[in-house]
Formats: C-alpha cells, sequence, structure tokens
C-alpha cells in the first residue's frame, strides 16, 4: 500500500498558479516598445523631480497616479499617447476654479 503525500493549501495554490501560469504563452515586447517606455518612464521621472516643491490640490493626486503608473510599467494596458501627456503635465496644471452660485453684490 502506497502513502499518499499530502500537500498543505499553501502548496496546493502554489502548484495550481504555477501550472497555470506555464499555460499563457509570453508577451513578447517589440523595440519600438520599449523604446517608448524608456522614454516614459523618464518624462514621468522629470515630473515626479519637478513637481516636488510644486503646491496646489491638483499635485498630490497627479504625483500619486504618475507613482501607480510606474509601478504597472509592466502590465499589457498602456495609457495612450494623449493620456500620458495629460498625466506629464497634471501636476503643473492648475484646475479651474469652481463657479458659486454665490451672487454678491
Amino acid at each position: 500500500m502506497a502513502i499518499q503525500a499530502k500537500l498543505t493549501p499553501l502548496q496546493e495554490s502554489e502548484a495550481r498558479r504555477l501550472a497555470a501560469k506555464s499555460d499563457k504563452p509570453k508577451r513578447a515586447i517589440s523595440e519600438d516598445e520599449k523604446a517608448t517606455r524608456r522614454d516614459r518612464v523618464v518624462k514621468a521621472k522629470d515630473a515626479l523631480a519637478r513637481s516636488v516643491g510644486t503646491k496646489g490640490e491638483q499635485v498630490a493626486p497627479a504625483r500619486a497616479a504618475l507613482k501607480t503608473y510606474l509601478q504597472r510599467l509592466n502590465e499589457p494596458k498602456q495609457p495612450d499617447d494623449a493620456a500620458f501627456e495629460v498625466l506629464i503635465e497634471a501636476p503643473f496644471k492648475v484646475p479651474p476654479k469652481k463657479k458659486t452660485n454665490d451672487r454678491r453684490f
């Protein structure tokens, strides 16, 4: 009678994850895409460095968005060029003032 080895739940989930990972085809990144990403990383880091002393309510969320972009750089879905330019300029662009309904004469 053979003794069957029992796996812990962690080992089972790791084995399933590795099996699923090996089934997926590797995504090939072209040299063009690599160059574009390198250029975008330089621009994003430059925008972060320049926005350090900037003040305003738009700066903190814009810096957070840039940091998130840099963290998720290897994900397949990336913003297009126009969206990336908006992301880069966001810390420096002052949002329009909100109009109020106060009528003070």
